[in-house]
């Protein structure tokens, strides 16, 4: 099995650049310089004991000292020889045939197997990297697999999505049409509590109906028109605001804004972040007119934008559970929705790369209002 290969290896530094065939030259090179150099030194002062004429015993014991010598330099010889050969396929040869298989396995046959026999060092090495190789091949095989159940559960996951859309819908609507036309067609012989049945049918299948919309928005965050380009946030907040002007001229909002800047990511799900906080700080709002601020300031890579209002605030104890799926701080006959709006959101700056959070200085509840601050990739150098 043949999987991306590794990143190239970084380049070694110093003396490291040195491959350790080389040191062993170098050290023989100048060993072998020291050995001649010995051997001249032995013969020169062999030669000038003869010129001396010295007595016999003395010119036996010069013989027997230069034999000696010469038995010692021979050994010596042999003993580099064999340093040489041991060097040579005990550790040069095997530390070769481990890098070469490791090369492979870096250049993506992570099949290869790392095996060497000698020495015992290398060969204790090259069996812990090839069992780790092993581990990390079962563990890719498994995330691989599951990767492949994920791709078809998504699959099963869109049809589910285009089922709860259409098929899903149409009894709702059939549901509420009909129990309309009931009350219309019998309303002169239904009482009161009749009629608040038919209210409460009615208004439990728009709910539910609500409810799908909202589920399906959530789980096409990042699977459907979720490409990401180099976006104009300013124009999804003008498209924004353009959804939300019956609401902001009824409740006489006053939204503002700093200078935004490009970043990366998707118009569509801009718009719909920018929508669904604006609808909640004006949802939320206190006694007086909504006032609603988007500021944006950088911070490193990243944009780091702000939504504050002068609402009704969070209490800092629910500053995770809003975020959470279907959590809901009041009744819903006095605040509706369905739950999802700030779940949504945090999904939408995930999936662009940054996050979602309530700041703690403003969270106390008593009309101090709330800000939302999220970060989004900043697009080129920005501004």
């Amino acid at each position: 099995m043949s999987i991306h290969p590794l990143p190239p290896p970084k380049e070694p530094t110093g003396l490291g650049r040195l491959p350790v065939a080389r040191w062993f030259l170098l050290v023989a090179i100048l060993a072998g310089l020291i050995f001649a150099a010995g051997v001249a030194t032995v013969m020169t002062m062999t030669a000038k004991t003869a010129e001396l004429n010295p007595r016999p015993e003395v010119a036996a014991q010069v013989d027997r000292l230069i034999v000696a010598l010469v038995v010692v330099f021979v050994l010596l010889l042999g003993c580099g020889a064999g340093l040489v050969v041991i060097v040579r396929y005990a550790v040069l040869k095997p530390i070769d045939q481990l890098t070469d298989q490791v090369r492979a396995v870096a250049a993506g046959d992570f099949d290869r197997d790392l095996h060497v026999d000698r020495p015992a060092e290398l060969a204790e090495l090259s069996s812990h990297i090839d069992s780790m190789r092993g581990r990390i091949l079962s563990a890719w095989r498994v995330a691989n697999d599951q990767a492949e159940e994920l791709r078809r559960s998504n699959g099963e996951l869109e049809q589910f999505a285009y089922v709860a859309s259409h098929d899903l819908q149409e009894p709702l609507r059939k549901v509420a049409s009909f129990t309309q036309m009931l009350e219309q067609r019998y309303g002169s012989q239904l009482d009161e509590r009749a009629k608040q049945y038919i209210a409460y049918a009615v208004d439990g299948a728009k709910r539910m109906q609500l409810l799908i919309n909202d589920l399906l928005d959530f789980s096409r965050v990042g699977r459907v028109t979720g490409e990401r380009t180099v976006t104009e946030p300013g124009a999804a907040l003008d498209r924004a605001l353009d959804n939300l002007s019956a609401t902001i001229e009824d409740t006489g909002a006053t939204v503002t804004r700093d200078e935004l800047p490009a970043v990366m990511g998707n118009h569509l799900q801009l718009t719909q972040l920018f929508q669904n906080l604006i609808e909640n700080a004006v949802k939320f709002r206190s006694e007086e007119p909504p006032r609603v601020h988007i500021g944006v300031r950088r911070d490193g890579d990243m944009w780091e934008f702000s939504c504050s209002d002068n609402g009704i605030g969070v209490e800092p104890k629910y500053a995770d559970r809003i975020f959470l799926i279907f959590q809901r701080l009041h009744a819903r006959d006095v605040y509706p929705g369905t739950g999802i709006g700030l779940a949504l959101c945090r999904k939408i700056v995930e999936y662009h790369g940054g996050q979602l959070w309530l700041d703690g200085e403003d969270t106390e509840p008593g009309g101090h209002g709330a800000t939302f601050r999220w970060t989004l990739p900043a697009a080129g150098d920005g501004r």
